[in-house]
């Protein structure tokens, strides 16, 4: 008979279980990863297969069902199956630990707002748990973590969720810049009108008792927003990193997809696909709008309280053809 402590690399200790459904192409997409570490392969019954990690086992079966064993658990899960792997459903796992995402509720969030070019979109979308619970499926996550490409797919479907109400508020890049150009404009008191403006659309089209924004303030600045138009029996929490909910994260795709749409539109007037971003590119891009078209055309396009429209602008000695302020000194974000 082995002694104890014999087999202690075979066996991890102070066992901990994960246990979720994957779909075909997910398990072995999984399989190619742990193959691709260099994990061992070993037999277990009724498996497609198993694999021995450094800390932890993982059986994949046939049924579809994939147990992660092992003190590595709770790492495997966050640094392999989160980031790697869309789970669909998840066995109970996020809706005992977020139970909050499956209930009726808006999410807001913008897109756009640190982009040279383009309008700053505002959207809200209002959905209940078999909406989220599809989107999981589909892989509705932060819009920042998804291609242009697919963003487009996932707001098409988004959009065409059955019970679920989408609304997208912005301004034409002339009007935005007429009301950026009045004295005392803001541009988080301009947003907090567009989310505000958004949601408003959104509840007309179905109820919801809360909703969640992407916090761009410390200032309830959307709050005051939906008082002065009246918005009642409605509570609205913001916080950071809000995207981790799934009806905020459908809400940064759909936003992101109108922003996508229209900067499409702007690079066709272009002659040429606009960068996104305000970097290097992006400005080079504005110069060769003020030389090919003139000045002033360059607020149909660009955002004109952006420090690099005023360098555009006063490098090719225009500023008496499109007068633009000084910018102020830098100062870091407070909200």
């Amino acid at each position: 008979m082995p002694k104890r402590g014999q087999d202690d690399e075979e066996k991890p200790g102070r066992l901990s279980t994960y246990t979720v459904k994957l779909d075909d192409s997910q398990m072995e997409s999984l399989r190619s990863i742990l193959s691709g570490r260099g994990w061992e392969g070993f037999d277990v019954a009724y498996a497609r297969y198993a694999f021995r990690g450094p800390d932890c086992n993982v059986t994949g079966y046939e049924s579809g069902k994939l147990v992660v064993a092992g003190k590595g658990t709770e790492e495997f899960v966050t640094m392999t199956l989160e980031p790697e792997v869309t789970m669909a459903p998840r066995l109970g796992y996020d809706e005992v630990h977020h139970p909050d995402w499956f209930e009726l509720h808006a999410g807001l969030d913008e897109s756009g707002k640190g982009d040279l070019f383009g309008p700053v979109v505002a959207a809200t979308v209002i959905a209940d748990r078999a909406a989220v619970e599809g989107w999981i499926k589909a892989g509705v996550k932060d819009s920042k973590k998804i291609a242009d490409t697919q963003i487009i797919k996932l707001d098409k479907l988004i959009r065409g969720t059955h019970g679920t109400a989408v609304a997208t508020c912005f301004c034409g890049m002339a009007k935005y810049n007429l009301l950026m150009s009045r004295p005392n404009a803001n541009l988080n008191r301009l947003l907090a009108w567009q989310h505000a403006t958004a949601l408003a659309q959104a509840l007309s089209k179905k109820k919801a008792p809360r909703g969640l924004l992407d916090q761009f303030s410390k200032q309830p600045l959307v709050q005051r927003e939906l008082a002065k138009m009246g918005i009642a029996d409605f509570a609205l929490a913001m916080r950071t990193k809000a995207e981790e909910d799934p009806v905020v994260a459908a809400a940064s795709v759909v936003a992101r997809a109108e922003f996508v749409r229209q900067m499409h539109a702007l690079s066709r007037q272009f002659g040429g696909q606009l960068q996104k971003g305000a970097g290097s590119l992006a400005k080079e891009q504005a110069a060769q709008i003020v030389a090919r078209f003139g000045a002033p055309v360059l607020r149909n396009f660009a955002k004109l309280h952006f420090r690099t429209a005023y360098e555009v602008v006063s490098a090719a000695g225009k500023l008496d053809e499109l007068p633009l302020p000084v910018p102020r000194e830098r100062t870091e974000w407070r909200g």
